[in-house]
C-alpha cells in the first residue's frame, strides 16, 4: 500500500496537535511538520494554556461545545496518567468574576468543566468591585512543556519536523500528497485570507508560587493563571496590531489590574514580558480545498483561525482535520497517486 505523504505547515499548538492526531489515527501515511518557528518561539508559547472557551461568533455553539468537550476529555486522560508532568497538564481551580451580572449566568461549557457553580456571597467579599462570580475547576497546559511533549509524541509515531519557511503551498507539491494548513496568522499571506487578522496579546510571566487559584475578570482582559513554573498575568486585546515589541505602558496596566484583584502579586519576582499575535477569524477555518494551478492540483486541509481560544478546542479541531485528511487519502486512492487527482 502506498503511504500518503502529508505536510503540516505550522508548529504551534494547532499544527503539532493535528500532526499527532493524524499520525496516531491514520496508519497509511507519513507526517512531516514544516515551520520556520518552533517552541519556545511560537504564538502558542505566549498563551497561558487555560481551558476556558472563547466564543466564535460565526460558529454554531453546539459545534464549539463538541470541540471543547473532546479536548477536555482528551487532556483529562493525560492529566490522570503518568504522562501528566512531562506533558505539563494539570487541574486548576478558581473564579471568573463580573462587575455586572451577565445575561448568561450559565455558559454553554459549564457542564464540561468540573464543579461549576455560582460563587457564594462570602466568596464574593474577596472581590468588592464585582457583583457576580462563578467557581469551577478546569485544565491548564503549560507551554512550552506541552509543545515539546507533542513533538516527542509525533516523533515516536515516526513523524518528522523540518525547519523551513514556506512562502507558497505549491513549494510542497512535488514532495507531498496533502498539505495541512495550520499556519495561524501566516494564513493572512499564505492563502490571502483577508478575514484573518491578529489580536495582539501582551502578558507577564511572573514567579509567585503562592498563587494557586486562577482569577479571571469576565471581560477576559484581566486574568491571573497559575502554572507549574510561573504565573501568567494578562492582558491586552489589540485588534489588527502586528507589533511584537513589548509595550511598557501595557505591562504597567496589566500589573496594576492584576494586583487590584490579588494584592499579594506586589511581591511577585522575575517578571518577564511576552507578546503574541492571536490568529483571529470570526469562524475558525476547518475545510478541504483542491487548489489548482494549470492542470496541477493540490489537496489542502485548512485548520486555523483559533484566535485566543486554541487551547480549549485544539484536540476537537485536530480530530475534525484528521477526518478531512482521511477523506483526502481516500480520494487519492480512488484517483491514483501518480495522477494527483
Amino acid at each position: 500500500m502506498v503511504k500518503a505523504k502529508i505536510a503540516i505547515v505550522g508548529a504551534g499548538l494547532i499544527g503539532l496537535s493535528t500532526a499527532v492526531c493524524v499520525s496516531e489515527s491514520i496508519s497509511n501515511c507519513s507526517v512531516t511538520v514544516i515551520a520556520d518557528r518552533f517552541t519556545p518561539n511560537t504564538t502558542s508559547d505566549v498563551a497561558a494554556g487555560m481551558l476556558i472557551p472563547h466564543v466564535y461568533p460565526d460558529t454554531p455553539v453546539h459545534q464549539q461545545k463538541q470541540w471543547f468537550r473532546e479536548t477536555f476529555d482528551h487532556l483529562s486522560v493525560i492529566c490522570n496518567s503518568s504522562e501528566a508532568p512531562e506533558a505539563g497538564i494539570h487541574l486548576v481551580s478558581g473564579w471568573q468574576i463580573f462587575k455586572m451580572i451577565p445575561d448568561e449566568k450559565i455558559p454553554f461549557w459549564s457542564d464540561v468543566v468540573l464543579g461549576f457553580r455560582s460563587m457564594t456571597p462570602e466568596e464574593m467579599k474577596k472581590f468588592p468591585q464585582h457583583q457576580f462570580g462563578q467557581a469551577f475547576t478546569t485544565l491548564k497546559c503549560d507551554c512550552p512543556t506541552y509543545l515539546l511533549w507533542l513533538e516527542k509524541r509525533l516523533k515516536e509515531q515516526g513523524g518528522q519536523v523540518q525547519a523551513r519557511k514556506i512562502e507558497n503551498f505549491w513549494e510542497l507539491h512535488k514532495d507531498y500528497d496533502i498539505v495541512v494548513n495550520c499556519s495561524g496568522i501566516g494564513s493572512n499571506k499564505l492563502v490571502s485570507d483577508q478575514g484573518m487578522y491578529p489580536i495582539r496579546g501582551q502578558v507577564l510571566k511572573v514567579h509567585a508560587p503562592w498563587i494557586s487559584h486562577f482569577i479571571r475578570d469576565g471581560d477576559g482582559l484581566t486574568y491571573i493563571y497559575p502554572g507549574i513554573h510561573n504565573v501568567t498575568l494578562g492582558g491586552t486585546r489589540q485588534k489588527d496590531d502586528w507589533n511584537l515589541s513589548p509595550d511598557p505602558s501595557d505591562s504597567k496596566s496589566i500589573f496594576e489590574r492584576c494586583c487590584a484583584l490579588e494584592p499579594s502579586l506586589q511581591r511577585a519576582q522575575d517578571i518577564k514580558v511576552r507578546v503574541g499575535l492571536r490568529p483571529f477569524r470570526s469562524a475558525m477555518r476547518l475545510q478541504k480545498e483542491i487548489m489548482a494551478r494549470g492542470s496541477e492540483k493540490l489537496l489542502v486541509v485548512h485548520n486555523y483561525g483559533h484566535g485566543g481560544g486554541g487551547f480549549s478546542v485544539h484536540q476537537g479541531t485536530a480530530k475534525e482535520a484528521t477526518q478531512m485528511v482521511q477523506e483526502c487519502i481516500t480520494m487519492l486512492e480512488t484517483t491514483g497517486y501518480k495522477a494527483k487527482l
